[in-house]
This record gives C-alpha cells, sequence and structure tokens, in this order.
C-alpha cells in the first residue's frame, strides 16, 4: 500500500570529486595554460622583448611542469612554479597593462620607466625559473644516480650470499 503521506526521497547524489591540489601537475598545466592564452591575448598591448621574456618564462614553467610526468615534483618546486604561474607573473603584466600606454616611456621617481621596470621584473622572474627548472632537473638526475647504486647493491654479488 501506498502512503499518501509519505514524501519522496531524493535519488542518491554522487559525490563531488575532490578538487586538484594547487600544487598538482594537473593544476599546474591548468594555471599555464590561462596565463599562456593571456599572454598571447595581451602581446600587442605588452613590449615585444616583455612579451618574449613572459613566453620563455611559461615555457621554463612547463618543463618543469613535464617533469611530473616521470617523478613527482618537490614540494618547494611545486609550489615555486604555482607561485610564478598563478601571482607572481600574471601580477607583473596586471601591473603594466593598468597604466596608460602614454606613460609607459615616462621615467618614474627612480628615473626607471613602467616599460623598463617591466622588463627588468620578467627578467629576474625568468632567471628564477631557470633555477627552478635546473632544480628540478638536478634532482631528477640524482634520483637516478640513486637508483643505479641501489640497482649494483641489490645484484652485484655480496659477501652474504650462500
Amino acid at each position: 500500500m501506498t502512503s499518501w503521506f509519505r514524501r519522496p526521497h531524493p535519488p542518491a547524489q554522487a559525490p563531488l570529486p575532490a578538487p586538484e591540489p594547487p600544487e598538482s601537475p594537473a593544476a599546474l598545466s591548468g594555471a599555464l595554460a590561462e596565463q599562456m592564452a593571456y599572454i598571447n591575448r595581451n602581446a600587442g598591448r605588452l613590449p615585444t622583448e616583455c612579451t618574449v621574456l613572459a613566453r620563455r618564462i611559461t615555457d621554463a614553467a612547463s618543463d618543469v611542469i613535464g617533469l611530473a610526468a616521470t617523478a613527482e615534483l618537490d614540494i618547494q618546486v611545486a609550489i615555486t612554479v604555482r607561485k610564478i604561474v598563478t601571482d607572481y607573473l600574471p601580477t607583473a603584466l596586471r601591473t603594466y597593462l593598468a597604466l596608460e600606454p602614454d606613460t609607459v616611456e615616462v621615467p618614474g621617481g627612480q628615473g626607471v620607466t613602467p616599460r623598463q621596470a617591466l622588463a627588468q621584473q620578467l627578467s629576474d622572474l625568468w632567471a628564477g625559473a631557470l633555477d627552478v627548472r635546473a632544480a628540478a632537473q638536478a634532482r631528477d638526475a640524482d634520483a637516478l644516480i640513486s637508483h643505479g647504486a641501489f640497482l649494483r647493491t641489490k645484484f652485484s654479488g655480496s659477501d652474504l650470499d650462500l
């Protein structure tokens, strides 16, 4: 018998998947793709050398993220790449792009134009991105050497062999 006063139960819903951690390769790749699209959209408003530097920074970040395909990224490396892609680079670009076009060549209080300041910031950021890439690659090389030492120990003759 069906009850007229019983409320129907809503259908069970599948739980939502947990979001990717911000330092995961997938999250980093997504943030990097957004930043590259932002650079491409604004390339005509940025000085050419700054567009090139910004793309070099994203290329270095992409290289580091690509290393995650073969080994987990060190957390410090992953955090640094995330900050470069989601904070440092976009902040420098947005700040410059917020300026009126006729002010980018006017020297400020320290005698530096906004265009020069952006170029210097991007140069510093690129150097930092290269350092992070080198550190990540060195970690992978160290891991390979350690693995080779393990294999030599594991499979070479031992005094304990019976």
